[in-house]
């Protein structure tokens, strides 16, 4: 990158001048036009906070009816996703329960059988 060399105070001022009397026109015209009792105060603009919550603003008809679908798609996914991890979780157990079930009848067959008769 190569600087450029810094340029004599009487330069800058004259670009200065230069620049003030392109846009000298133009911030009078500005300032003529600018009344400064128009311009409104903050306090003004800003109202107090109401004490009722404001209305959300309503969305347009078809935003809402497709938001409305959105809605429905996802929980019908989510509805679907649960199921199918539902059902893996029952068929990774049922062997498991099955097999709980077979010891603790056998056992009570077990008992039974062996236990005097009255």
């Amino acid at each position: 990158m190569t600087q450029t060399p810094p340029r004599k105070p009487a330069q800058l001022l004259d670009d200065l001048e230069s620049i003030r009397a392109l846009l000298g026109d133009e911030q009078d015209s500005l300032n003529e036009t600018l009344d400064p009792d128009s311009i409104p105060l903050l306090s003004e603009v800003v109202e107090s906070a109401p004490d009722e919550p404001l209305e959300e603003p309503r969305e347009p008809a078809v935003r809402t009816a497709f938001r409305t679908l959105a809605e429905r798609h996802l929980d019908h996914e989510l509805r679907t996703a649960a199921q199918l991890i539902l059902q893996e979780v029952i068929d990774d157990f049922v062997p498991q329960i099955e097999a709980e079930l077979r010891r603790r009848l056998e056992d009570r067959a077990e008992r039974l059988i062996r236990a005097p008769r009255r």
